[in-house]
């Protein structure tokens, strides 16, 4: 599939160029377009294409890759989530960031990654991010006290996905919401597993309520809150529009009341229609089934070096299941 893909790439490389000579001199071939324009092109390709396919069909190509225009909006969030739990998988993870936050070159504005394990990790993040609007870290082992020291350098934040990350709580709640100002949208989903054991989280929707009122969308699914927690909600953030409420068990609001004050709000749940909805890794990612069995080293033509890999299966995890993000 690989080589296929690429001689594709050539193929098309080859027409629009030679197309020049049979329509005239006033015709541009696409490695003669500007940096930008080509960026554009390129960011919606695949992660694996614009790392290891544009780079060897021709240098012009390959310097608009390896540079920030391709790099403003960084998701590897399917690719961190299927590399093998079991092995080095922090340690990929963390390469695969800094080298790409690294071509981004400050422009980044939307970075969406799963499972972040290692601290220095989130703070390379922190240092190199200016103007972030989306965020997205599921499933990672960021701590409150990370967190609460750290929360200022997200200003810019519009869009928060901080679900599944068990080892933050009403802390880190409070301090998102005094510094990140223009947040809009939170999702804040637990798995039923990671809340075994508490007592309640109330005092997450209470830092919730008291500091972000500009949420439009929040997702608090199978968090331990009760209706005097999600009514400080709801009555603190007027614009809010979505909240999703699945799995909320102590949850009992009274829809006649809520047409009253909120009509513009919607509420799924608390009872859930698919009980523990059960996402395979497939139908999280859009990468095809041959990549999961690519294994090769990536072509780089700059001094970094970084071994790409993917793996077949999806760690034991998936077994239970995730609330899928509305």
């Amino acid at each position: 599939m690989l080589v296929f893909r690429l001689a594709s790439v050539h193929c098309i490389h080859r027409f629009m160029c030679e197309g020049k000579e049979m329509e005239g001199a006033d015709s541009r071939p696409w490695d003669d377009l500007l940096p930008d324009a080509l960026g554009l092109i390129f960011k919606n390709l695949s992660l694996r294409e614009k790392l290891t396919v544009i780079p060897v069909v021709c240098k012009s190509w390959s310097k608009v890759v390896t540079g920030p225009y391709c790099w403003q909006e960084i998701d590897i969030e399917g690719w961190s989530h299927g590399t093998d739990p079991y092995g080095n998988a922090p340690a990929k993870v963390d390469k695969m960031l800094r080298v790409l936050i690294t071509r981004s070159s400050g422009s980044l504005r939307t970075l969406c990654v799963s499972g972040l394990k290692l601290e220095s990790t989130f703070q390379f993040i922190l240092e190199h991010v200016h103007s972030l609007q989306t965020l997205k870290l599921p499933r990672s082992a960021i701590s409150d006290s990370l967190m609460e020291s750290n929360a200022q350098k997200l200003s810019t934040l519009t869009y928060l996905d901080l679900s599944y990350c068990s080892k933050i709580g009403a802390g880190a709640m409070e301090a998102i919401g005094k510094n990140c100002k223009s947040l809009a949208r939170l999702s804040r989903n637990m798995h039923p597993l990671d809340v075994e054991g508490k007592l309640s989280q109330n005092d997450e929707a209470h830092a919730i309520a008291t500091t972000m009122p500009k949420l439009k969308h929040l997702e608090m699914a199978y968090h331990l809150v009760d209706t005097k927690g999600v009514l400080d909600i709801i009555n603190s953030c007027p614009d809010l529009e979505f909240l999703d409420l699945r799995g909320c068990w102590e949850v009992k609001l009274d829809e006649q009341y809520l047409k009253e004050t909120s009509p513009n709000l919607t509420v799924l749940g608390p009872q859930v229609v698919d009980h523990y909805e059960e996402i395979s890794w497939e139908c999280c990612s859009d990468y095809s089934d041959s990549l999961y069995d690519y294994d090769s080293d990536m072509i780089w033509d700059d001094e970094d070096r970084l071994e790409m890999r993917f793996y077949a299966g999806s760690s034991e995890e998936t077994a239970y299941g995730w609330p899928p993000s509305p």
